[in-house]
């Protein structure tokens, strides 16, 4: 699950939960809309703490050394 797939868990939730006045016979829809909000946020953490790990920082270069045995002398 992607980073919209969490978002779109906790946008859902937040209107099962406070946007609606529905009953169900054997369904809490509020608590779903809680429990959709929560594993949404659990997934971005885990998402982002995941992003954080993979991305590579461009290394710096290296200072280039040159060996005077292979050095090019050229005459213009």
């Amino acid at each position: 699950m992607g980073l919209g797939g969490c978002i779109l868990m906790i946008a859902v939730g937040g209107i099962l939960t406070f946007a609606t006045d529905w009953d169900a016979n054997g369904l809490n829809v509020h608590l779903v809309g809680l429990i959709l909000m929560a594993v949404g946020v659990i997934g971005m953490a885990a998402y982002v703490s995941v992003y954080k790990r993979r991305r590579v920082v461009a290394p710096t270069q290296a200072p280039m050394v040159e060996d005077p045995e292979h050095r090019h002398h050229h005459t213009y």
